[in-house]
């Protein structure tokens, strides 16, 4: 009934200008052959004088066959809503390919609603596709039930990696539109509300490409002094407010970004004999929860995708009957829907880039200019959190930067949804305070102790005002390290 064709044969349908929604959510799930073979018929174009571009929507990052290959090919004319490849980002710093930065819970209805260009084409991977229409996603969902009844034509990679069993282990719902909408009705971490596939008219599927390819997810780096001090520090937190009466002794379901902090923050609440075994409603699930799992200290996980290095993947489908019942996949607007995260009361815990002295954070520039991944979903949990929690060690480039400034250089988080800011140094608890306290409060707790004179000088030197602050010397940090590469080269009265 459906066409097979190669990779090759796929790309043909793909025509400069087309838009694409392409599946899965980070590498896992992300089509692999296909984004490759059109990034070949780009140079090929090129090659010959001819423009070749596509606009771009995924749930998240992809791997690099996908995003790393149509970057270095020069073929992406527009991105969104999160990227993390490295020839990607230079695209796009280097403005040769748009991007706008999207909450990730946005974009699947934000398509449905016609603010954004229609995908012609949805290219996704699957485990299985039936005669009726039936596609079974692999380890990661992102935006697929909206991509693929938008787009016009399907192309599906059909993974022989990932075993038909995985099926059952997904719950596609997608959520109607407004006036019609009604509530989420997930009231328990573990609540299905949909499907175990994807239903789509059988016409649609233009092409079924036969892979046989892994994930593209690296490894994680090893745990180091300064990521276990911030787990132990988050562990410890959560723990005094378990015992505090704040947090309730059979504690709340989790929300973790992904990342060697958020793999070492998880290892540390599994270790805490205070925390109870506890759930998860995230959108990534990686490699620190199967291990947690198995051990009993996390009893079930809701996530948009399993993240999770090669071994970790392969041990979850060698031991699919323990983990069937455990983890459920769903699309990005409900792993990280703000109405579903404040009704379960999650506890988030996400990274910073930077933070100032009042609590705002910077997710996403470097230098207030340069983009390095996105703000992800981390804006869709925070601002709903229960307590919403940032991590990040105190200074970066061996000490050159330091995590926490005067004024932040872009603005992600506002200090109104930032309750607690963790590094290896300490805990902010910024919760019920004014700005000048939360300035002492995370000075004295989370900077980096060369950098503490720094930036009560600082306050010293500011305006006496609810906010104090002296925008002359507000960004002098940023300043200093374009100009020496050191921030602790600052001297204030140099900038004034």
């Amino acid at each position: 009934m459906y066409k097979y064709m190669t990779a090759a044969e796929a790309a043909e349908f793909i025509q400069n200008g087309d838009v694409i929604g392409f599946g899965g959510f980070t590498p896992a799930g992300a089509p692999k052959e296909v984004p490759t073979a059109i990034a070949h018929r780009a140079e090929a174009f090129h090659a010959r004088g001819e423009e070749f571009k596509i606009g771009m929507y995924t749930g998240a990052s992809t791997g690099d066959s996908c995003d790393g290959m149509l970057a270095r090919a020069h073929a992406i004319l527009f991105r969104t809503p999160y990227q993390s490849n490295k020839d990607l980002r230079t695209e796009l710093n280097n403005q040769d390919a748009h991007y706008f930065d999207m909450h990730l819970s946005h974009l699947a209805q934000e398509l449905r609603y016609g603010f954004l260009p229609k995908p012609k084409f949805a290219i996704v991977e699957a485990c299985e596709v039936t005669d009726e229409g039936e596609i079974v996603p692999t380890a990661g969902v992102g935006i697929m039930p909206t991509i693929c009844r938008l787009a016009d034509h399907i192309i599906v990679e059909l993974n022989e990696a990932m075993p038909a069993c995985m099926r059952g282990m997904h719950d596609i719902y997608e959520p109607l539109d407004p006036p019609l909408r009604r509530e989420i009705p997930i009231y328990h971490v573990s609540d299905r509300i949909g499907t175990d596939c994807i239903k789509v008219d059988p016409a649609k599927i233009v092409a079924i490409v036969r892979t046989n390819r892994p994930n593209e997810v690296g490894k994680f780096a090893a745990l180091d002094e300064t990521t276990a001090k911030i787990g132990a520090n988050v562990a410890l937190f959560l723990e005094t407010e378990i015992k505090a009466g704040r947090i309730p002794k059979t504690f709340l379901p989790i929300q973790s970004g992904v990342g060697n902090i958020a793999n070492a923050v998880l290892g540390a609440l599994g270790e805490n004999p205070h925390i109870p075994a506890f759930e998860m409603y995230t959108e990534v699930i990686q490699d620190a929860v199967v291990g947690l799992m198995k051990e009993g200290h996390v009893k079930f996980a809701s996530g948009c995708s399993l993240t999770v290095g090669a071994d970790k993947l392969q041990d979850i489908i060698d031991h699919m009957d323990f983990f069937h019942d455990k983890i459920v996949l769903r699309p990005q607007e409900i792993s990280n829907n703000p109405e579903v995260a404040r009704r379960l009361g999650l506890i988030t815990i996400n990274t910073a880039l930077e933070a100032d002295i009042y609590g705002n954070i910077n997710s996403t520039h470097v230098l207030g200019t340069k983009m390095m991944n996105g703000i992800g979903g981390s804006g869709d949990f925070t601002r709903n959190a229960y307590i919403s929690i940032f991590t990040t060690p105190s200074t970066a480039k061996g000490g050159a930067i330091s995590s926490f400034v005067p004024m932040v250089s872009h603005l992600d988080h506002s200090e109104h949804s930032v309750k607690v800011i963790i590094t290896e140094q300490g805990i902010a608890d910024l919760r019920g305070k004014s700005p000048i306290q939360r300035a002492h409060c995370i000075i004295d707790n989370c900077v980096a102790p060369e950098y503490k004179p720094l930036l009560r000088e600082y306050l010293e030197l500011s305006v006496k005002a609810h906010t104090p602050h002296n925008l002359a010397l507000a960004t002098a940090m940023h300043r200093e390290f374009a100009k020496s590469g050191n921030m602790l080269n600052t001297k204030w009265e140099e900038y004034k």
